[in-house]
């Protein structure tokens, strides 16, 4: 496809600066014209009109390709939500009918995973919505949400204590796009937690606090934290865009996003939120 665009765009534009000089030469050289603002006036419409076909036969082909691409997606996602649906259904079901505690916890072994590919499918849902420029705003307790992000990490690391002190709070933004900043933060926090397996998090005031007692940060590597592809520990798995995709995210949701942190001291994480 690109292959057969550049050669077109190729052909395209050697034929329309010929086509533009061969003009220029005539006006210059056979008719002999005095009226330069007419000149200029031909010469003006011409590269406008070159110039729209020219965009034109670049940014089509790529916007059908992108339209297939999305469609595709969707397409994709639609039947991967099936599948999900009829494994939870029946591990409840078997559920009901076992005793055995080796067989209990390798259902809650088949749930736990049925549960990370739901909350994979919501992502890609959300990414696609995303990539349309819909609406994803709505009303929703934040410390509702907050709850079930801690839920869904106890199961991914069960020997991590979390301490939580959440106020009642309803908020209006993006759900989904705020429940992947928690789970960055959180995963953050424990990631950076070598000797501590205690998270702190609190809601009070409009403020969420996420706070870890790991290794911390000094002031250079705060003024790093949120540049792409930075990482304190080149050790650490991960490709360093966590928190550059947490601050762009806070930034269009009007969220003041801030750290606390002392190397050796652990880190503390505020987000602000305005209370609806």
């Amino acid at each position: 496809m690109f292959r057969n665009l550049r050669i077109n765009l190729f052909i395209y534009y050697f034929l329309t600066v010929a086509t533009f000089l061969g003009v220029l030469h005539y006006f210059l050289a056979v008719v002999i014209i005095e009226n330069t603002f007419l000149l200029a006036i031909v010469l003006l419409s011409l590269v406008a009109l070159s110039g729209v076909f020219i965009s034109k036969l670049s940014v089509d082909p790529l916007q059908e390709h992108v339209i297939n691409l999305q469609n595709l997606s969707k397409e994709t996602l639609h039947e991967l939500n099936l599948p999900i649906s009829t494994i939870m259904t029946n591990t409840h079901m078997l559920r009901k009918n076992m005793s055995s505690e080796k067989d209990l916890k390798r259902l809650f072994r088949i749930e736990s995973a049925c549960v990370m590919l739901q909350q994979r499918y919501n992502e890609l849902d959300y990414m696609i919505k995303k990539q349309t420029l819909q609406e994803m705003k709505e009303n929703f307790n934040l410390d509702e949400l907050v709850t079930s992000r801690v839920e869904f990490l106890q199961s991914i690391y069960p020997h991590i204590k979390f301490n939580l002190e959440l106020q009642n709070m309803q908020i209006f933004s993006d759900k989904i796009g705020l429940s992947k900043v928690i789970d960055n933060i959180i995963d953050n926090g424990i990631k950076y937690s070598f000797n501590s397996n205690i998270i702190s998090i609190k809601l009070t005031d409009g403020i969420l606090h996420i706070q870890d007692y790991g290794c911390g940060m000094d002031e250079v590597e705060l003024l790093q934290i949120f540049d792409n592809y930075y990482q304190s520990n080149k050790n650490m798995q991960g490709f360093g865009i966590g928190l550059s995709m947490v601050k762009r995210f806070c930034d269009m949701q009007n969220i003041q996003l801030s750290f606390n942190s002392k190397p050796d001291n652990g880190t503390t994480v505020l987000l602000k939120f305005k209370e609806i």
